[in-house]
């Protein structure tokens, strides 16, 4: 989260930041009336009177269980497009702008590093990545209509894991 926006939650006298803590149920009718949470240190369980509710999940991505193939930053973010190491790239051609160091398997959104992280651009990413797919898979026809060049690519990417 942004540091600004930290200040300003901070400073708001009537928002309260729960860390460490699990939204377990909500009541209400036409709207919110109130929310369960839950500790996640003791396990108590507090009813909270409120008709607005904003969550925070985390700002870390999580991608610790991505092949080691997949080029991640210091933070763990994805490597995508123009910052892949070209040194780890088993093709010919550059990658995609969304494409990891895996060549076919693209990344966007908040886990990709350099995005936005918000949910309107994660969602234009992934409009420009379906776009990179089809690029992929079209590319993936015409090597199988030429096995020379796809035995090519196979042995290239072959090397980079």
């Amino acid at each position: 989260m942004s540091d600004y926006l930290v200040q300003q939650i901070r400073s708001a006298k009537n928002i309260e930041v729960r860390l460490g803590a699990e939204v377990v149920g909500g009541e209400g009718g036409e709207r919110l009336e109130s929310f369960d949470i839950q500790a996640k240190t003791s396990g108590a369980i507090e009813r909270i009177p409120a008709t607005v509710l904003f969550v925070l999940i985390g700002a870390a991505p999580n991608t610790d269980w991505l092949d080691p193939a997949v080029q991640r930053s210091s933070k763990d973010f994805i490597v995508t497009g123009h910052d892949v190491n070209l040194r780890k790239w088993p093709l010919a051609r550059q990658p995609m702008s969304y494409e990891t160091s895996m060549p076919g398997v693209f990344a966007v959104g908040d886990v990709r590093l350099g995005s936005m992280k918000r949910v309107a651009s994660a969602v234009g990413e992934g409009a420009g990545a379906v776009q990179n797919v089809h690029q992929y898979l079209q590319e993936c026809a015409s090597l199988n209509a030429n096995p020379d060049v796809l035995q090519n690519s196979l042995i290239a990417g072959a090397n980079a894991a």
